[in-house]
């Protein structure tokens, strides 16, 4: 059998046998190669999961001073769908569209397919790559000589062993980087429902205090007209005229500036479902009441937030991430074995390129270190080491703010519930008031400044009765995103321990 040379087409003869060829050698050195790469470590740290530490319950008040006592249920967090608490149909169905439509969403998905891609990208570094080339030169060797031509074509083959793990870690840190995209995304879910239910519920609330100012007017109105009945009767002054005139108006400007929210809230709804800002007119402008909170709230333990908050579970894959890019780095440290290898045919005519013939072939082991490059390779692991501190530093953080916001919407939850109880009596006195002061102006025996007072007063307890009917529900909304509601949770193996539970608003707050 005889084999091309690929330079000149002349034909050269191997052997029929030899004890010990360079081909058998170069394929026991691959073959070693191999074996070594099988058995290849991986360089740089392993990572461990950080251990964060948080405290066995919660600092803030939990229950609400009442007469009663309120309920405590072992129960951990339940804020999957904590929307469906409030029993707001409407509610239930904006949440389920935005989820559905939102564009922050899909740049979330789409930032998930990219790193899936990355980590493909990657990961082919663990397979060999092959390449076909053809090509067709013509030359000519010497004065005398008539110019030839040789016509080529071969496949390519590379290989490189990833014996030190550099592929393998940075796989570890594609599915890092995967891992990270996902969390990304619930976290966007858990912000996407918050900002849904807060905007509801401010719209709500506009509406209701619409209707406040509206039944004010209406009162203030028939107080004027009383006022000037009496002025033609020469029972008061201008002046009394006067104050009733201004206070209607008062209240009149107050209108406009509601219904603006109310508009804004709207087109702010229908940009967080990805349509056109007056889409939801029809759908929303009809008032209803603001959204009741649940009789009660189970919020679980502190160490639940470290399995269910997002955002910290996005940092602890950044921290996963970035310790294997130490290894990445490091691995630069050592040499790279490849094998490499060529096939091919060749010849001075087209027709040559399909006779086995004149086939060529090469293959054989690679070997290369980087023996000397000014510390750039040590530079690079410190670089990176300080990214892995970076990102337990955040990782750190992360955990302290998701505690500190927990901790801060269950004081507000709480204490504004015992503000809305006051406001609740203020607005039943205030309303007494102004009975007792209409009668007693009616028959003469008290001035019409005592009437203003109390319309005043009933008017600025109403509205803010109102406000903190939004503010409970918003502060509970803000709870449940601070607990990382908004996403299904595998169920823990194992029950925790008691979990306090707020208490139920109807027990201890009068009907709204």
């Amino acid at each position: 059998m005889t084999e091309q040379d690929p330079t000149n087409a002349g034909p050269m003869v191997r052997p029929a046998s030899a004890p010990m060829t360079p081909a058998s050698r170069a394929i026991g050195m691959c073959a070693s190669a191999f074996l070594l790469g099988v058995a290849g470590c991986n360089v740089g740290p392993d990572y461990r999961a950080p251990q964060a530490k948080t405290p066995l319950t919660w600092a803030s008040p939990t229950t609400v001073p009442t007469t009663r006592p309120s309920n405590a249920t072992t129960r951990p967090a339940e804020v999957v769908e904590w929307w469906s608490t409030f029993n707001d149909p409407k509610l239930n169905s904006l949440v389920t569209r935005a989820v559905v439509s939102n564009l922050d969403m899909k740049l979330a998905e789409s930032r998930i397919r990219q790193a899936r891609a990355a980590r493909g990208f990657v990961a082919a570094g663990e397979y060999p790559s092959v390449t076909a080339n053809g090509s067709y030169s013509r030359q000519r060797t010497s004065q005398g000589n008539a110019p030839t031509g040789l016509y080529q074509t071969n496949l390519d083959a590379s290989w490189e062993l990833d014996i030190f793990g550099q592929t393998r870690r940075g796989v570890e840190s594609a599915d890092a980087n995967i891992q990270s995209a996902v969390e990304d995304r619930r976290d966007v879910l858990v912000t996407l429902a918050a900002e849904v239910a807060i905007n509801y519920i401010d719209l709500r609330g506009f509406q209701q205090a619409i209707n406040i100012a509206n039944e004010n007017l209406a009162l203030q109105t028939r107080s004027a007209d009383l006022t000037r009945r009496r002025f033609k009767g020469g029972l008061n002054s201008m002046l009394d005229v006067a104050n009733s005139d201004a206070l209607v108006a008062t209240t009149r400007a107050q209108i406009p500036s509601l219904e603006q929210s109310v508009q804004q809230t709207i087109y702010r709804l229908s940009v967080l479902l990805a349509l056109q800002p007056a889409a939801l007119n029809i759908e929303l402008t009809a008032d209803a009441a603001i959204p009741t909170t649940p009789p009660e709230v189970p919020i679980g333990l502190p160490s639940e937030l470290l399995r269910r908050r997002p955002d910290i579970r996005r940092a602890e894959a950044q921290l996963h991430g970035a310790t294997a890019l130490i290894g990445v780095a490091t691995a630069d440290l050592f040499p790279k074995f490849s094998l490499t290898g060529a096939l091919g045919t060749a010849g001075s005519q087209p027709r040559s390129l399909v006779n086995w013939d004149n086939r060529f072939y090469a293959f054989g082991p690679q070997v290369s270190w980087n023996v000397f490059d000014a510390g750039r390779i040590r530079s690079n692991i410190e670089i990176q080491n300080a990214v892995q501190e970076q990102a337990l530093i955040t990782y750190q953080k992360t955990v302290l703010t998701a505690l500190q916001e927990v901790e801060s919407s269950l004081v507000a939850y709480v204490k504004e519930q015992q503000h809305r109880q006051a406001l609740g009596e203020a607005v039943a006195a205030n309303q007494k008031a102004v009975d007792l002061a209409m009668k007693l102006y009616t028959l003469g025996q008290t001035d019409f400044l005592n009437v203003l007072d109390a319309q005043r007063s009933l008017l600025t307890s109403q509205d803010q009765l109102v406000t903190s009917d939004r503010t409970i529900a918003t502060n509970l909304v803000s709870l449940f995103k601070a607990l990382g509601g908004g996403w299904d949770l595998p169920k823990p193996t194992t029950r925790p321990a008691t979990a306090p539970v707020l208490p139920p608003i109807a027990r201890l707050l009068p009907a709204r």
